[in-house]
């Protein structure tokens, strides 16, 4: 009988710790709730900065560190720098530039602090309107939404 008497406050200690590691695990997975919007907001403001010509300003939204990769139709691009370098060599006139425009195709929230975004994008140029689909890998970090991996074509 002395065995009963330690065993029911094991079995009670033992379940009360599994419901709490349940609730840790579901709060894990409650997506963020203004992600969506914050994000929006980011690709508005990257258009914007786009549009006014300043490719520094386009490329504060993009991590900045060695892990960001770009994916485009001159191969793989590993760098913040060397992504921003890719940028300028490219559209190194207004006219190349043009005006950017981002359509929003879909959107997904992976976790908290990531999400997918796939969407088109179009120039408006003097010489021509090219035009193309990104997906855009995006993490949190330190606060704010940030592009780890941008795939265009």
């Amino acid at each position: 009988m002395k065995i009963h008497f330690f065993l029911i406050p094991a079995l009670f200690v033992l379940a009360s710790c599994q419901d709490e590691a349940t609730n840790v695990g579901e709060f894990e997975n409650i997506p963020n709730p203004n992600a969506k919007e914050d994000i929006l907001e980011v690709l508005r403001s990257q258009q914007d900065s786009w549009n006014q010509g300043d490719i520094n300003g386009f490329m504060n939204y993009y991590l900045n560190n060695e892990e960001l990769t770009f994916a485009g139709s001159n191969g793989i691009t590993k760098g913040h720098e060397q992504v921003l370098k890719r940028y300028l060599n490219t559209y190194d006139t207004a006219d190349k530039m043009g005006t950017l425009k981002f359509n929003v195709l879909e959107f997904r929230q992976i976790s908290p602090t990531s999400a997918y975004l796939i969407g088109e994008w179009a120039l408006q140029r003097t010489a021509d309107n090219p035009s193309g689909y990104f997906t855009l890998v995006w993490e949190k970090v330190n606060g704010e939404w940030k592009i780890i991996h941008d795939h265009t074509s």
